[in-house]
């Protein structure tokens, strides 16, 4: 009591004050606790997100090189066979060619062989 006759109110404030204050700063604490965390967990995530983004580049790229070589393989074999086919169609042509000269000495052959042998008979039948 002070000395006018009331009870002090100066005690309580300052314990209700205390309280206050302390639940501000497990409030306060807490909060950069939770903060902490939170920061931590989203550069974690973030982490996490990037190394899943570099292996789906990867495999895409990896995919995308395969495909790249197996193009550059297919090219070059259609060179070959495009080489091959010149090369063959050459020699077709000179294989019809020879025949064709082939043919045509024997076609002249047997003119010759039918007259020699036409004037063979009708010069014994005189």
């Amino acid at each position: 009591m002070n000395g006018k006759g009331y009870v002090g109110m100066e005690a309580e404030p300052k314990g209700l004050e205390a309280s206050l204050h302390n639940l501000l700063e497990l409030h306060h604490h807490k909060s950069l606790v939770l903060a902490h965390r939170t920061e931590k967990a989203k550069k974690d995530a973030i982490r996490k997100t990037e190394r899943v983004s570099d292996l789906l580049v990867e495999a895409v790229n990896g995919g995308v090189q395969d495909s790249f070589i197996n193009q550059k393989r297919i090219e070059l074999e259609i060179r070959t066979l495009a080489a091959t086919i010149t090369r063959f169609m050459k020699q077709t042509d000179q294989w019809l060619a020879t025949t064709h000269a082939l043919n045509t000495a024997l076609k002249g052959f047997k003119l010759q062989w039918l007259q020699l042998h036409h004037n063979l008979l009708c010069s014994r039948k005189l």
